[in-house]
């Protein structure tokens, strides 16, 4: 009969512990208001896409340009790694049609 009485104990213990906690919460920890925006957002302006190998390729000058600047640390991004690899390419390109004279 001990076995019995405890179960019934701990199980009523148990539902008193969880009712109080369930109607104490919003005493305890008081649910956060948000706030109301009066106006939209101003917009962010969306960074512009990378321009690719191919572009630096038919802009050579300004691949070049590009490259110095990484150089500096002035330009950052995914231009940098683009415009390097344009001029490398088109640089191997001519190295390799003067090599075989064409």
């Amino acid at each position: 009969m001990s076995q019995g009485r405890t179960i019934i104990i701990v199980l009523v213990t148990l539902v008193i512990g969880f009712t109080g906690g369930f109607f104490l919460r919003p005493v305890l920890a008081p649910l956060r208001q948000t706030a109301v925006a009066v106006s939209p957002a101003a917009a962010v302006p969306q960074p512009t896409a990378a321009r690719g190998t191919q572009y630096f390729a038919a802009n050579l000058d300004e691949a070049r340009q590009i490259v110095t600047g990484c150089r500096d640390g002035s330009v950052r991004g995914d231009e940098c790694a683009n415009a390097e690899q344009a001029v490398i390419e088109v640089d191997s390109r001519d190295r390799f049609k003067r090599f075989t004279g064409n």
